[in-house]
């Protein structure tokens, strides 16, 4: 019986919801996170909700933490048979203003961090062959202006995941990638970019998001169960990438002319 899983990110937003929905089913649950505060409320969360687990800080950047933490699920939970890598941070900002720093922090936490996951948790997952839900974005798929580092990252998620799923069909180890447009979500407390005024716009989007997190989980469990790679849990995002599919130079032309209005907004904000 396939019930023991680990999230990163568990301290709070899509994370949690990840945990509830899977507790609700009675799963035994590895929460991780840098927000202690917020695993120990996700954790009572999740026992109410009918599932069980335990918590352990760790930060993806660092692969030591992320072998301690396959550890402690071996110690506790005998193994594991999902890993769920959600850890992530926002940011943005136009190419010219992001600086090689405002790079390497969304690369290590974004990208290595998902890669770094799936290779601490790799052995227990062939053991129990089991399956890896990657977070990734519909950022990865439309690479919208002003945020080409947070594109590149989760880009690299969704070719990872690609990889991963030719490569580990043999070892019979399932590989999904999820790719959520904006949502309701506290994401934004770790937001990183040059300008105030782009932190607010990002807020106004996700803000105007229909479809919160909860329902964003509930969409992963059914398309998991359905045995499904790529899942686009917004049905915006899954008419854009039709349309990147079949006229990628009308996503191209579309996104140029939201850059120059971005631009616009951005001199018009600034005098």
């Amino acid at each position: 019986m396939q019930n023991r899983m680990m999230i990163t990110g568990a301290g709070s937003g899509l994370g949690r919801e990840i945990a509830l929905r899977w507790a609700r089913e009675g799963w035994q649950l590895a929460l991780s996170d840098v927000n202690e505060e917020g695993l120990k409320q996700t954790l009572a969360l999740v026992r109410e909700a009918g599932g069980d687990g335990f918590t352990q800080r760790c930060d993806v950047r660092d692969y030591s933490q992320l072998i301690a933490l396959a550890q402690a699920c071996e110690e506790h939970l005998g193994g594991v048979d999902v890993i769920v890598n959600n850890a992530g941070v926002a940011s943005g900002g136009f190419f010219a203003e992001l600086s090689l720093e405002d790079w390497d922090w969304q690369i290590a936490i974004n990208l290595m961090g998902v890669v770094k996951g799936c290779k601490a948790f790799l052995p227990l997952l062939e053991r129990s062959k089991g399956r890896i839900i990657n977070i990734a974005s519909m950022a990865a798929l439309m690479q919208g202006p002003a945020m080409s580092n947070y594109n590149v990252a989760k880009a690299g998620v969704v070719a990872l995941s690609e990889s991963l799923l030719v490569e580990l069909r043999q070892l019979e180890v399932d590989v999904h990638v999820v790719c959520p447009s904006f949502f309701q979500t506290n994401l934004l407390d770790s937001f990183r970019g040059p300008t105030p005024a782009m932190k607010a716009q990002v807020g106004k989007l996700l803000e105007s998001s229909p479809i919160s997190a909860a329902d964003i989980a509930d969409y992963i469990f059914r398309q998991v169960a359905a045995g499904q790679f790529m899942i686009l849990p917004h049905e915006q995002g899954r008419m854009a990438w039709h349309l990147k599919q079949h006229d990628p130079q009308a996503l191209y032309d579309e996104m140029a002319s939201m850059a120059e209005k971005m631009r616009a907004k951005g001199r018009s904000s600034q005098s």
